[in-house]
Order: C-alpha cells, then structure tokens, then sequence
C-alpha cells in the first residue's frame, strides 16, 4: 500500500515537473492547444518514468518481458 501511493506521488511530481518545464519554454502566447500538447507530454512522460521504476524495482529477473516455456 505504501509503496504504490509512493509511486504515485512520484508519477505526480514528474507529471508537474515536466509541465512546468513545458510551459516555462514554450513560446508567450499560448492557445488551447499547447496546453494540450504540454499535458499530453507530461502524462507521457510520467508513465514512461513510472514504468521504467515498477521495472526495475519489483521484476528482478533478467527476463521481463518473457518466460520460459514448460518442456
């Protein structure tokens, strides 16, 4: 329980990091748009971080994303 509110909290801090860095650089006069693509490259980006993390910490094989067939 603790752990998947940690990863959360952390997929919200990446999600308002990179938002904020978004906006900071784009250009001044913003549309409805741009805010559109900020969000949808922020969302992005905090799902990739949260799955790299949850790969990395709970799969400790070397062999994620396969399994070995039963002979």
């Amino acid at each position: 329980m603790r752990r998947g509110l940690l990863l959360g909290l952390a997929a919200c801090c990446v999600f308002v990091v990179v938002a904020a860095i978004m906006l900071r650089f784009m250009p001044a006069p913003l549309k409805e748009s741009d805010y559109l693509v900020i969000g949808s490259v922020a969302t992005l980006v905090s799902l990739l971080v949260l799955f790299l993390v949850l790969v990395m910490t709970s799969i400790k094989s070397s062999d994620v994303f396969f399994r070995r067939r039963r002979k």
